[in-house]
């Protein structure tokens, strides 16, 4: 197993920084063209003014049935407006010219990777400037399809844990993970239901006797209330539903999208980050 980038991963950095402050992370989730390239350029690159420490960048997919309708839509309109996997890595390549710090993941499905080829698509990441992947419909036991690739080619491979991962799950799931680890505080689909905090802070315990790896919590955290819940319990907080959301409701007047999605994210990052 290579490790060669375990020590310079933007990912390990970050929470090792943010270990010595005291802080969690504020991850956010947008999908790459939603509502299209020029406005999704525009936030990508005011997140992490906003306080984004990790920006999760969806690929759109014409079947992405492990999300809830508010991302589905997200990779509608996204399609709609021209998005694909090159475009996604041209999007990350753009916004490395001005940020080299902030870590991007990657997250979505594993179809439009294959069709674009996993040795090339790992490779392009790897030169765009992206950190890591979260591929929902690849199961450890599949890890020689891409999670190998992907480590070999120093991105880091993060997956899901959730409320039904058991004891003798865990092992697998964490096995040639990196980054960090996803916890996925409700069962089923994302962008619904309030996630409750004691039931999330067990399994995130029960996570931890398992790794070392920090644990992010999301799905189902749309205030910034509900992110300074989730803050006190886990090492990150995710947000997606909530600004895709933003950017579904301001569809026909695009021109404020970007500074209301960005307004949301502060908000958030404030709640992350308060003591």
């Amino acid at each position: 197993m290579s490790h060669h980038n375990a020590d310079s991963s933007r990912i390990d950095a970050l929470f090792e920084r943010l270990k010595a402050d005291k802080e969690k992370a504020f991850v956010a989730f947008v999908t790459a063209g939603d509502p299209d390239l020029e406005v999704s350029a525009a936030i990508l690159a005011g997140l992490p003014q906003a306080g984004a420490d990790i920006i999760e960048l969806g690929m759109p997919f014409t079947d992405p049935m492990a999300d809830g309708p508010s991302i589905q839509a997200a990779s509608q309109r996204a399609l709609a407006a021209g998005q694909t996997l090159k475009g996604t890595l041209d999007m990350v390549r753009d916004f490395r010219v001005s940020n080299d710090t902030t870590p991007i993941v990657l997250m979505g499905y594993y179809n439009p990777i294959y069709i674009y080829g996993v040795e090339t698509f790992v490779a392009d990441a790897k030169t765009a400037g992206v950190d890591g992947l979260i591929i929902v419909d690849l199961p450890p036991e599949e890890d020689d399809e891409l999670c190998l690739p992907a480590m070999q080619g120093g991105l880091n491979f993060i997956r899901l844990a959730t409320p039904t991962t058991d004891d003798k799950r865990l092992p697998e799931v964490l096995n040639n993970t990196s980054g960090f680890v996803y916890y996925v505080s409700i069962t089923g689909i994302t962008g619904s239901a309030a996630p409750q905090q004691q039931a999330v802070a067990d399994n995130i315990a029960r996570i931890k006797n398992h790794t070392k790896l920090p644990v992010c919590v999301g799905f189902g955290i749309r205030t910034a209330e509900q992110a300074a819940a989730m803050a006190d319990i886990a090492d990150g907080v995710v947000v997606g539903s909530a600004l895709v959301d933003v950017i579904g409701e301001t569809a026909e007047n695009k021109a404020k999208t970007a500074e209301k999605v960005l307004t949301l994210a502060s908000a958030l990052a404030k709640g992350v980050k308060t003591k």
